[in-house]
Formats: structure tokens, C-alpha cells, sequence
């Protein structure tokens, strides 16, 4: 039986005269189908109890009002700050309708058949983008071939949510920078400081290189190779005019610097290298080693990750030994971050064999520090151990849950959210492909809320959560660790209040020195404000 979203909502109440919130409690008031199952025996790490303020309980008991009002509530959630989106691909999260007029206005084509985007001229079988402009019918045919769009309900998406990014693929290799400015906008609309987005850097170079030096096993001396005679380097500077030019195009259509200045100009973006794990091992190994170096010569790039269906033969065949890239790698780029998708995979999309250990080997072997959808958690061997070693590693879990849902038909009691929340791992909320989703972040919350009845200091608390684990330089402005002891100030800023100028001297320093903790001082600014509206 699905619980009933809004009703969880309505449940999720905060009685202001107690003071006090535990995680646990959440647990136990979930519905029958959203508990975790049996099997989370294991003696998981409890959560730590939550301390709740007065204007926290009255902004979730004015949460819990709206449950009826459906504009309000979606207005309640799209105004609440809710820290960075770290789980995001930039060709993904494009709006389909701007995805659509930049096909036009680069005068590219459309395959009447396969609803593919293709290079002029437009001959036999195409249409001009342009079209689209005009012929409505035309236009909302693009973008259902091109998103999730009217996709049936109940029914799996896998193969047309892949599909979609072959589709607009001629129009995002040619716009990074409009593209960029789209999804910032949007992320800035949606009350969000920060965006990690994940790009190709050098994509034909790194091509063309990976079958000059071809494949060797030992990744040491495939390393060597790559380096040699400024090779990898040569490709490194080449994303880096890339990212240049990146640049340059999003300043220009944001008009950052001018007095139209667009939203988007005030936000902070870092980009993560994506590698493909259907290609070549060489490729994918040229790929990860391209991003790293770029991660340690370039401080707008943070970070890799493997991106293609994790489901594909080539991706099953190859997962091993792609971790063992990955940790190689490691070794040599010691400043470079990892997130990698992992467990994004549910029975009947493989065989049962391949479902044992993708998030076990993910933080075991190639020592990610994020995993991205974890979906398949509580079907791998010894899962109860991998939950364990996450929260104390703390390796936090990107958690997009429509994605979730269109790719995998995983939701609800299904997902392994609350056993990850019940094993102390750190949860992040994040959008995935939200152009392709037809979501925003704002709806991730939402649902959150009223899937698993969520209240404001949980929902406050995820918000928190995803600028922790940020990739982003300088000391955290919570102490320990925020996901086991709680959200609390270091000392020298613990007497400070959000909103108000600092007035300690160690707390501006200590603030002036980290951009980390001065996204998460914005944010417990923007926090105090957004509570005071509900006073």
C-alpha cells in the first residue's frame, strides 16, 4: 500500500513545546512500505538526536499547514535555501525548450523520424529547428523525444532517458557557456549558492590520444605513457582553453559585469570530469587521468566521475577494472576528488551476479568520496558493512529521486533512502539530469517531504548536508561530524548569529579563509531570514 504524500506531511509534525527532534523518530513514523526492511539489523549507527529551535518548529509547523495547498506548498519549498546541487549533468539539466531554440538558432536540423538534432543542411527526411519556433505540434514532438515528457507512467524510462542525450547531443558540444547560464539561472531561482557539474573536458583529444598509447594492464606504466613527452599535458591545456571559452560565452549571456547582470553571475560552479565507462579501457582510463590532472592545475574542476549506463555489457565487464583505475589514479592526484555513480542498477535490469558489490568495490577499491544513486544498496553482498563504512568514512549519497524513479521504476518504500538515513550516511538531495527529468531541486525536496515525512530541521538539515560535502577548498564551518553529533559552529564563530555582521575577529578570518564555510555562513543567513518570514 503507497502511503499517501501529503497525509505523510500532515503527520510530520514538530510540537514546538518539546524542543527537541530525533531522526529515529522520523523512522518510526514512516509508512509500513517506506520502512527499512528487516535485514537492516546490522547494528547501524544511530542518529544523532536534533536539537529544534523555536523558529524552526514555527516554520515546519507553517510547512505543515500548506498540505492542502498545493501553489503555497510549492512555493514554501522553491523559497527555502537549499545549499548546492553536487549530482548534476550539465547537457542533462538544460531546459528542453532552451535546448530546443539553441538548435535553432545554430540553424541545425531535426531527423523527422528519430526527432535527432543533425548539422545542416537540411535534406531529405529533416526539418529546420526553426520549425519548431512555429509548428507547435513539431515543437512538443521535440521535446517528449528529447525529455521525459508525457513518458507513460508505470512504465520503466530506462531506454528513453538514455536515448534523449543522442537526440540534443549536436546542440551541447557547441553551447557549454549557454548552457551554463540556463542551469544557473535555474539554481539560483531554486535558492541554491553552489552547482557541481559534470562536463567532458577534451573529449576528441582524449579520444584520439587513447588510441595512439592503446591499452597495457599495468596502469603504471599506461600512466607513464600518457605522460610522456607533454602528451597528457598538451590535453590538459587544451580543456583548460576550453573552459576558457566556456567562460567567456556564459559571462556574455548572463551579461555578468554589466548592470543586466542575470542570476546566474552571482553563483559558484566547479565542474567535474566525466569519463565514459562503456568506451575503451584506454579511453576511460585517458579520460580519468585527464580529469584528475585537470582537478590539480585548474581549481575550476574538482573532481571525475564515470558516467553511461552502468547496466551496459561493456560497463559490467569493465566495472573491476575501472575501480582499479580509479584508485591508481589516486595515488597519483592525491588533491583530486571522486564521486562515482555506483548501484545505479535494480533486479531484472541485470543478472542478479551483477548486483553484489558496484558500491562496495566503488568505496573499497577506488576509494570514492561520494557515491552517486546507490540504489542498489540492500541487494549487495554484505551491504550492511558497506552502510557501516560509509558513515564512517563519511562517503555521502547523491540522491536524485526522479532519475531514480523514470530510470530504475525505484520510489517510495523501495528506495534505500531511509536506510542509508538510518546508518548515519550523509544524504544528499540533487537533481541528476533535470532537463531530461522535467524537475528541479525544488521537487526533489517536496518530494522528500512528503514521501517520507520529512519535516523542516530534516529538510534544513539535508540543505546542510550537501555543502559539507561540497568539493570545495577550506575548513567546514560545523564542527566533527555534522551527520553523527549534529550541526554545530566551530568554537570561534559559535557566539556569532546568521544574518547579523560578524563581529569576532577569529571568525572573519576564519571565514575570510575558507569558501566552504563562507557558502555555509550565506546559507545559515539565508536560513534565519527565510524562518523569520514564518515568525
Amino acid at each position: 500500500m503507497k502511503p499517501n504524500r501529503r497525509s505523510a506531511l500532515r503527520r510530520r509534525a514538530v510540537p514546538a513545546a518539546l524542543g527537541t527532534l530525533s531522526v529515529l523518530s522520523l523512522l518510526s513514523a514512516l509508512p509500513a512500505a517506506a520502512q527499512p526492511a528487516a535485514a537492516d539489523a546490522g547494528r547501524p549507527a544511530q542518529p544523532v538526536r536534533r536539537a529544534v529551535t523555536p523558529a524552526e518548529a514555527r516554520t515546519d509547523a507553517a510547512l505543515r499547514s500548506l498540505h492542502d495547498r498545493p501553489a503555497a506548498l510549492r512555493d514554501f519549498f522553491r523559497a527555502m535555501p537549499k545549499g548546492g546541487d553536487l549530482h548534476n549533468h550539465l547537457s542533462g539539466a538544460v531546459t528542453t525548450e532552451y535546448l530546443i531554440e539553441l538548435a535553432a538558432a545554430d540553424g541545425l536540423c531535426i531527423n523527422t523520424t528519430t526527432l535527432a538534432a543533425a548539422e545542416p543542411p537540411c535534406g531529405t527526411g529533416t526539418r529546420p529547428a526553426a520549425d519548431a519556433r512555429t509548428d507547435r505540434a513539431f515543437h512538443d514532438a521535440i521535446v517528449r523525444a528529447w525529455s521525459m515528457q508525457d513518458f507513460p507512467p508505470g512504465r520503466n524510462g530506462h531506454d528513453h532517458f538514455f536515448a534523449t542525450f543522442d537526440k540534443f547531443g549536436e546542440v551541447t558540444w557547441r553551447n557549454r557557456g549557454k548552457l551554463l547560464a540556463d542551469v544557473a539561472d535555474t539554481t539560483v531561482r531554486n535558492n541554491q549558492f553552489y552547482l557541481e557539474t559534470m562536463v567532458t573536458p577534451a573529449s576528441d583529444g582524449a579520444k584520439k590520444l587513447a588510441a595512439e598509447v592503446g591499452w597495457d594492464d599495468d596502469l603504471a606504466a599506461l600512466h607513464r605513457t600518457l605522460l610522456a613527452g607533454g602528451k597528457l599535458d598538451k590535453l590538459v591545456a587544451d580543456a583548460r582553453k576550453e573552459a576558457d571559452a566556456g567562460d567567456t560565452e556564459f559571462r556574455a549571456a548572463e551579461h555578468c559585469g554589466t548592470s543586466k547582470a542575470r542570476p546566474g553571475c552571482g553563483l559558484t560552479v566547479r565542474w567535474i570530469s566525466q569519463a565514459n565507462r562503456g568506451s575503451s579501457p584506454e579511453r576511460t582510463f585517458t579520460q580519468l587521468a585527464l580529469g584528475m590532472r585537470l582537478a590539480e592545475a585548474d581549481p575550476r574542476f574538482v573532481a571525475v566521475n564515470l558516467v553511461q549506463p552502468e547496466d551496459w555489457d561493456s560497463s559490467l565487464r569493465n566495472y573491476s577494472l575501472q575501480m582499479r583505475m580509479v584508485g591508481y589514479l589516486r595515488t597519483q592526484y592525491p588533491k583530486a576528488h571522486v564521486s562515482l555513480h555506483a548501484g545505479e542498477l535494480w533486479p531484472g535490469l541485470v543478472k542478479p551476479e551483477a548486483l553484489k558489490s558496484h558500491i562496495e568495490e566503488a568505496v573499497d577499491v577506488a576509494h570514492t568520496e561520494r557515491v552517486g544513486h546507490g540504489v542498489d544498496l540492500r541487494w549487495e553482498d554484505d551491504w550492511q558493512r558497506t552502510a557501516r563504512t560509509m558513515a564512517k568514512r563519511r562517503i555521502a549519497v547523491e540522491v536524485p529521486f526522479s532519475s531514480n524513479a523514470q530510470i530504475l521504476g525505484v520510489k517510495g518504500g523501495d528506495h534505500p533512502f531511509t536506510t542509508y538515513l538510518r546508518y548515519g550516511v550523509p544524504v544528499v538531495l540533487s537533481t541528476d539530469d533535470p532537463g531530461v527529468s522535467r524537475i528541479d531541486i525544488t521537487h526533489e525536496y517536496q518530494y522528500a517531504a512528503e514521501t517520507y515525512g520529512l519535516g523542516y530541521p530534516e529538510l534544513k538539515d539535508l540543505a546542510r548536508t550537501s555543502l559539507e560535502y561540497a568539493f570545495l577548498p577550506g575548513a567546514s564551518l560545523w564542527q566533527g561530524n555534522p551527520t553523527a553529533q549534529g550541526f554545530h559552529p566551530v568554537p570561534v564563530c559559535r557566539a556569532e548569529r546568521p544574518g547579523l555582521p560578524v563581529r569576532g575577529a577569529g571568525c572573519r578570518k576564519f571565514l575570510g579563509g575558507s569558501a566552504k564555510a563562507q557558502l555555509e555562513w550565506r546559507q545559515e543567513a539565508a536560513f534565519a531570514a527565510f524562518e523569520q518570514a514564518h515568525a
